[in-house]
């Protein structure tokens, strides 16, 4: 039993470390890989996507180089020049809205690809398309007014891969369709709390959700509670819980 044991919690230490899940798609699979917060990476074929790089340069020591980095808003912990900075982006693609692109130092980086809500690229064979992520409801002094960010649904090997940004639970994310893997995000007072991110999660029924970018003013939000409220209501749903804050 004690063997067991020690082999079980190994498992998790090594899952926790390694952090990566895999989907299967069309062509080969996609690698999905927490990095911190709201970062991450996605690997299909001979592509590499970091999302919202943050944190510093040294969480991606021993990712891939590259290709295209996502940045959804201006905010630190999702455009942060610090990171960025870091990282040799030399012969990458950043996609980003134009309140952050205005941001960018040039000379840094391959191209860097302005996306409004609403438009469609495809750069180096993925599809990405930007969608609204805002507050609710939208005041001029909101944190997050709709139109300067973006989400974005990224089509990987057939497969809709669906980044919330900072959100609150609005009708662009209900209405999305045929999701194949979300990342949700679930932080007060910045974004939405858990109740609203289960009840959207329930309604637009992704085929996987992992709930991200958790961290809020009084902690982390209860992640267990958003996947037993979503298993409540939309069963077939797939909540993956992984560990976002590992210095935690």
């Amino acid at each position: 039993m004690k063997n067991l044991t020690f082999s079980l919690v190994f498992s998790a230490l090594a899952f926790s470390a390694s952090a990566q899940d895999v989907i299967p798609a069309k062509g080969g699979d996609i690698s999905i890989k927490p990095i911190l917060h709201g970062t991450l990476v996605l690997e299909y074929q001979d592509l590499t996507i970091y999302v919202d790089p943050y944190g510093g340069a040294g969480k991606f020591s021993g990712q891939k180089p590259a290709d295209l980095v996502l940045i959804t808003d201006i905010h630190g912990d999702h455009h942060n020049q610090e990171t960025l900075d870091g990282l040799d982006l030399s012969n990458t693609i950043v996609v980003a809205p134009q309140a952050v692109a205005d941001k960018l130092p040039s000379g840094k980086y391959k191209a860097i690809e302005v996306l409004g809500n609403g438009q469609t690229k495809t750069l180096l064979d993925a599809k990405i398309e930007a969608i609204p992520m805002y507050n609710i409801p939208e005041t001029a002094d909101s944190r997050h007014p709709k139109g300067r960010g973006n989400g974005y649904v990224v089509t990987l090997g057939g497969k809709q891969i669906y980044l919330s940004g900072d959100t609150e639970d609005i009708p662009e994310m209900r209405s999305l369709k045929k999701i194949d893997v979300a990342f949700v995000c679930m932080n007060l007072p910045f974004t939405m709390d858990v109740e609203q991110a289960a009840s959207a999660v329930s309604e637009f029924k992704p085929g996987i959700v992992y709930p991200y970018h958790y961290r809020g003013g009084e902690g982390l939000s209860d992640t267990e509670k958003f996947k037993t409220l979503v298993n409540e209501s939309a069963p077939k749903v797939d909540v993956r819980l992984r560990n976002w804050y590992p210095e935690n």
